[in-house]
């Protein structure tokens, strides 16, 4: 590739600066979560601006219950499967739990393995002024960091399940707080989750920095989900969420058909059969 068509090519790509553009122009910012090359490569030929590699893994691709069993190498496999896929999109790198809580340097040590051996362009980590100072070691490391705030799902036992935040005049205080802690840190963008389109719509007037919500309203700079609720893979999917396609039941609809032409002997046809020599 000419050093043009590499300038070009780079011209068309998602970066930090594009999303912080985003921003001053008012334009509305996409993210979807991804977790393996196939359905990154059609998000990102669809045009979606960010792709997560969520530790929300561990929810809908591990079976768990929760987030916290997820590890660091498991991040950087799944992380490095989407980058492969991702020629225009940002991708962004969820930092497990275990993996900067302990001290601003485990964080910077955890985030440098996440952007070295998976190739993410930029990591997310949740919380908001207890967290601050790890967010500043990270981005003066030049790694770019998304801050998460409002409802944690690292934080699920402390909140005593998933709790919508931003409810009570103290409980919003925080969470701004939160927000103008991650920012002041360096952070480049700052996820709002499962508050009241009020506070998150404060936070987003206030911030310099573009907000991406998630059960947080309209108010936001941009808005993700996890791709499985959008594609109706789930048993179950928040209120919050619509359901774009129903990829579950196409599937089981699917699966069944075929199990069907097997038993009755419709499949392999002929048409499906490859042909030996002379035939």
């Amino acid at each position: 590739m000419s050093t043009v068509s590499v300038a070009t090519a780079r011209e068309h790509c998602v970066t930090t600066r594009t999303l912080a553009t985003r921003k001053r122009r008012g334009e509305r910012i996409t993210m979807l979560t991804a977790y393996d090359f196939a359905f990154a490569r059609i998000f990102d030929q669809a045009g979606i601006d960010c792709l997560l590699v969520g530790d929300s893994l561990g929810n809908v691709v591990q079976g768990e219950s929760t987030t916290l069993p997820v590890t660091l190498e498991e991040m950087i496999y799944h992380t490095r499967l989407v980058t492969r896929a991702a020629q225009r999109a940002l991708v962004i790198a969820d930092m497990p739990f275990g993996s900067y809580q302990a001290s601003p340097e485990d964080g910077v040590r955890s985030a440098i393995r996440l952007l070295k051996e998976s190739g993410a362009q930029a990591v997310k980590l949740e919380g908001g002024t207890q967290v601050a100072a790890t967010v500043e070691r990270i981005t003066a490391a030049d790694i770019p960091v998304m801050g998460h705030v409002g409802l944690t799902p690292q934080s699920i036992h402390k909140m005593g399940g998933f709790r919508v935040q931003g409810r009570s005049e103290g409980s919003r205080q925080r969470v701004l707080d939160d927000a103008r802690a991650v920012q002041e840190a360096g952070a480049f963008s700052v996820v709002l989750e499962g508050m009241p389109a009020d506070p998150a719509g404060e936070i987003t007037a206030t911030l310099e920095i573009p907000t991406i919500g998630i059960g947080a309203g309209p108010g936001c700079d941009g808005q993700v989900l996890v791709m499985h609720d959008m594609l109706g893979m789930n048993d179950w999917t928040p209120s919050f969420v619509k359901q774009y396609a129903n990829l579950g039941a196409a599937a089981a609809t699917a699966a069944r058909v075929f199990a069907d032409e097997v038993r009755e002997q419709k499949f392999p046809a002929e048409e499906h059969c490859y042909k030996g020599k002379g035939q």
